[in-house]
C-alpha cells in the first residue's frame, strides 16, 4: 500500500503483483460509500497475471475529504495523476457505480490511455437531481448514520443478505464511516454528471456487467449504457446485487481475466 499526494490531495493506493514489473495493469475504481477493500478479493484472484491497482477515490478511506462539491473532472484527473506519479502508462480500468461513472470520464478524456474498460453495476446517468440533492442535505445535516441503513438496503442480493449478516453489517460499517464531507462531495459528482451525450464516442473495448437484483442501478439502466457503447458486451449475473465483487469475486474476477486476455491485454510489456 502507498500514499500519493495528488492534485493537492492525498490519495491511498494498493497496487497487487510485480509493482516493480512491466506486466500489464488493471486499475479498480470503488462505488460511493466504499473503498478500494472491495475488490481485494477480485485482487487476490487476478494477480500476479496482471498489475492491480486498487486506490481510494478522494472522500473516501484514507484519501483525503475535502469539502465542497467534487467534479467528474475532479475524479478524472486525480486517476490520471496517480497514474503518472506511479509511471504507469496503458491500463485497462474497471469501475463499479460512481466508479464506473469515473471510468467513463476517463475513457472520453484519456482515451489513449486505455487498452479495456469494465463497468459494473453503473450508467451514464445515475438518478437524477432531486435524489442526490436530498442525499446531499441529509448526510451534511445529519451525518452518515441518517442514511445507512436505507443504502445498504440497496447494495446486496436477498441470498447474500439471508446468508452473511455479518458481512453485511461489516460493510454497513464502511458506509456509515465514510467522511460526510466526501460522500456528500461525490453525491455532488453523481447530481451534475450526465455522460449518455457522449459515450457512442467511445472506442475502447468495453465489458458491462450488472447484478440481477442491483436495486441501486437496475440491470434495465445499466444495459443501456452498454447499447450506447459501440460494440459493448452485456453481461447479467444472476443472484448479485449492486457490489458484484464483494458477493461473487471468483465470477467477477473470470470475468474480467478472459475479457483481458481477449482483448490482448494479458502480454509482458503489453501498454
Amino acid at each position: 500500500m502507498g500514499f500519493a499526494r495528488i492534485n493537492g490531495l492525498v490519495l491511498h493506493y494498493r497496487l497487487w503483483g510485480d509493482g516493480e514489473g512491466d506486466a500489464p495493469v488493471l486499475v479498480l475504481a470503488n462505488s460511493l460509500g466504499t473503498d478500494g477493500r472491495i475488490w481485494d478479493d477480485v485482487a487476490r484472484l487476478l494477480a500476479p497475471r496482471w498489475r492491480v491497482l486498487s486506490y481510494d477515490k478522494r472522500g473516501h478511506g484514507l484519501s483525503d475529504a475535502p469539502e465542497g462539491d467534487y467534479t467528474l473532472e475532479d475524479h478524472v484527473a486525480d486517476l490520471a495523476g496517480l497514474l503518472d506519479h506511479l509511471g504507469i502508462g496503458r491500463v485497462a480500468l474497471a469501475g463499479v457505480s460512481v466508479g464506473g461513472l469515473i471510468a467513463q470520464g476517463f475513457a472520453l478524456r484519456h482515451p489513449e490511455r486505455l487498452a479495456a474498460l469494465v463497468l459494473c453495476d453503473t450508467a451514464a446517468r445515475l438518478g437524477d437531481t432531486g435524489l442526490w440533492e436530498a442525499r446531499i442535505a441529509a448526510v451534511r445535516e445529519h451525518g452518515m448514520e441518517a442514511v445507512a441503513d436505507t443504502i445498504i438496503s440497496r447494495w446486496f442480493s436477498r441470498r447474500y443478505v439471508q446468508e452473511e449478516p455479518d458481512a453485511v453489517a461489516g460493510w454497513r460499517n464502511l458506509l456509515a464511516r465514510t467522511p460526510a464531507a466526501g460522500y456528500a462531495g461525490t453525491c455532488a459528482t453523481l447530481r451534475d454528471t450526465d455522460l449518455r451525450p457522449l459515450i457512442g464516442g467511445i472506442r475502447v473495448p468495453t465489458l458491462v456487467i450488472a447484478g440481477d437484483e442491483d436495486q441501486s442501478s437496475p440491470p434495465t439502466l445499466v444495459q443501456q449504457t452498454a447499447q450506447a457503447i459501440p460494440g459493448a458486451r452485456y453481461v447479467e449475473i444472476p443472484g448479485v446485487g449492486h457490489i458484484p465483487s464483494i458477493e461473487q469475486p471468483a465470477m467477477l474476477a473470470a470475468l474480467f481475466g478472459s475479457f483481458l486476455l481477449e482483448v490482448g491485454h494479458h502480454e509482458v510489456g503489453h501498454g
